[in-house]
């Protein structure tokens, strides 16, 4: 029997609505095969990233942002294929420029207490401690985690300067209480994994 794998992804977006973005993100996760959607953070407003030599806040929207946490028995690679599948019915079209404004970004955190380095997979993602998008809204939904590297989650948000983020919205969860969140084939219509 294969064994599940509790997750964190994060989620960003700051074009076509980016609350609505966030929202139908959040229900594809719990449409995932053999995964099941458990807690999403509120969605957080945050200022795009800046390279350290830009003097100036970059000319983009700010973004919504939020983490949810799911379970899942597939490994780390093939969740980044059903992610990417995600990002792409959502309009994400791939750039080599970092931090450019995009309709959904969606990263895998942890995964585990594994510690993965590939060509496609760094995690935990190298800079999710540095950025208050991310800290934030994860201790929002589990503030005693420890992570991978032994260190806990608190410690790490307890440490860090960071900005206060403000909640704009909430997920709103379309399936009905009492059923679990959790697929184990693929819903009619989905398409297969990208190339």
């Amino acid at each position: 029997m294969k064994t599940w794998t509790r997750s964190f992804i994060g989620l960003g977006s700051n074009l076509n609505d980016p609350v609505q973005q966030i929202q139908r993100a959040c229900e594809q996760l719990g449409k995932i095969p053999q995964c099941s959607r458990k807690k999403v953070s509120g969605f957080y407003i945050s200022e795009p990233l800046r390279s350290s030599s830009a003097a100036a806040k970059p000319n983009q929207p700010n973004y919504i942002n939020a983490v949810a946490e799911i379970h899942t028995q597939l490994n780390a690679e093939r969740l980044l294929d059903e992610l990417q599948q995600i990002e792409q019915q959502q309009g994400r079209t791939r750039s080599h420029k970092r931090w450019q404004s995009r309709t959904l970004d969606l990263d895998i955190l942890l995964f585990g207490d594994q510690q993965i380095l590939s060509e496609r997979l760094q995690i935990p993602h190298p800079e999710m401690l540095n950025r208050n998008f991310v800290v934030i809204p994860l201790a929002e939904l589990t503030n005693d985690l420890i992570l991978p590297c032994g260190q806990s989650l608190r410690t790490a948000l307890n440490k860090a300067d960071f900005e206060p983020l403000k909640i704009v919205a909430n997920f709103q969860d379309q399936i009905q209480p009492g059923t679990e969140h959790i697929s184990t084939s693929n819903p009619q219509g989905r398409r297969g994994h990208p190339a």
